[in-house]
């Protein structure tokens, strides 16, 4: 089950900022920096004020990246909030699973760049090949934490973070850890904006690019129990499939299995969060079930539909995200799970199920289904 969470999202800093601005329906103005930031037109949505040596001091983050700054960061607000440098109990128990789109884009281009201009290729600084490899921020967080269990990185698109818990999961059931810290990350950076430039469409580039980070902590009941940690939902059902024709009957084939592995039905789903857009036009159903997203790329439409078509007759509340704060791309599914969590605690249903489904541009499809407490 999920007993903690965080985010570091457009909002800011820890689920608090996270959770007001869903709760207000507030979109974030997107602002860049053009002195700070050389990327193509359009702006971007960041961390407000995020800043690695600002935000984690200086001591071991001279050649620490901005993505590695996020997750450290992140985990930070969640296993150590008031920042006495606690530790989770049995740490070669406590597992790390990380979601990223190919580790920092930034990092790894800019290598590569002073490998082919140098004098000679091996004129490079190797104090920042680490950043290269994908798996550096979950490595780093880990040394950062003390945590000693099964640590591993994932590469999914923007379903990696359900690709991430699923990992999680099956770690824990086969014994691997007790706890797993699980999330997905995703940094803004001028290198990660000019390849979105040239391979989106022009109705993706209406949505501006975003940054955010989303852990959640996961262990059982007795765990939690003796903790003190408060339980938040249970994970019913993880499922994926693929549409190479089109993703819709894919994913309605997904949401469909997902709801029967965990003994649910529609009826009893109380909220529902899509990745791709969400917000109705004018004079349309307040839910948006059934009517065209704001966006006009099929993956933004195709998720609604199926939902639509799914939820129909029910009171289930479509909860939509990147609407307010952009597209998180790798780090979508996590902000869309810690955006379920936050709407069930500002409008509790104990023992109601939600869903969180995603759709990449390949016809990859996913489902989550969790029952809340």
């Amino acid at each position: 089950m999920i007993s903690g969470w965080s985010v570091l999202s457009p909002y800011g800093i820890g689920a608090g900022p996270f959770t007001q601005g869903l709760a207000e329906r507030r979109p974030v103005v997107p602002r860049l920096n053009r002195d700070v930031w050389h990327a193509p037109p359009g702006d971007a949505l960041l961390v407000p004020g995020f800043d690695v040596v600002t935000v984690l001091g200086s001591r071991g983050t001279r050649t620490m990246d901005r993505l590695t700054g996020l997750t450290v960061a992140t985990l930070g607000t969640l296993v150590d909030p008031d920042g006495t440098a606690r530790r989770l109990d049995e740490p070669e128990r406590v597992g790390l699973v990380l979601g990223t789109g190919s580790g920092s884009v930034q990092s790894t281009m800019d290598f590569t760049r002073d490998a082919l201009t140098g004098a000679k290729p091996f004129y490079v600084d190797p104090a920042l090949f680490p950043n290269t490899v994908m798996n550096r921020a979950a490595g780093q967080s880990a040394i950062w934490y003390g945590l000693k269990g099964p640590n591993a990185t994932l590469a999914g698109g923007p379903l990696t973070g359900l690709q991430a818990l699923r990992y999680a999961t099956r770690l824990r059931e086969r014994g691997y850890s007790r706890t797993v810290l699980c999330g997905a990350v995703e940094e803004f950076s001028e290198q990660r904006a000019w390849l979105a430039w040239h391979t989106r469409s022009e109705a993706r580039r209406a949505t501006p690019l975003a940054e955010a980070c989303a852990m959640f902590l996961l262990e059982d009941a007795e765990a939690a129990r003796e903790a003190g940690r408060t339980p938040y939902a249970d994970i019913l059902a993880v499922r994926f499939g693929a549409g190479p024709r089109g993703p819709r009957a894919a994913l309605e084939r997904c949401v469909r299995g997902a709801l029967e592995a965990a003994g649910t039905t529609p009826g009893d789903v109380a909220f529902a969060a899509p990745s791709g857009r969400v917000a109705p036009p004018p004079g349309a159903c307040p839910m948006g079930f059934g009517n065209p997203a704001s966006g006009t790329d099929e993956a933004d439409t195709v998720e609604t539909d199926v939902l639509g078509t799914v939820l129909d007759g029910t009171d289930a509340e479509l909860i939509g995200v990147r609407d307010l704060i952009g597209d998180a791309s790798a780090a979508s599914a996590g902000v869309q799970l810690a955006a379920v969590l936050a709407a069930a605690a500002h409008r509790p249903r104990p023992g109601a199920t939600a869903l969180i489904t995603s759709v990449d541009d390949d016809g990859l499809v996913a489902c989550l289904v969790l029952r809340l407490r």
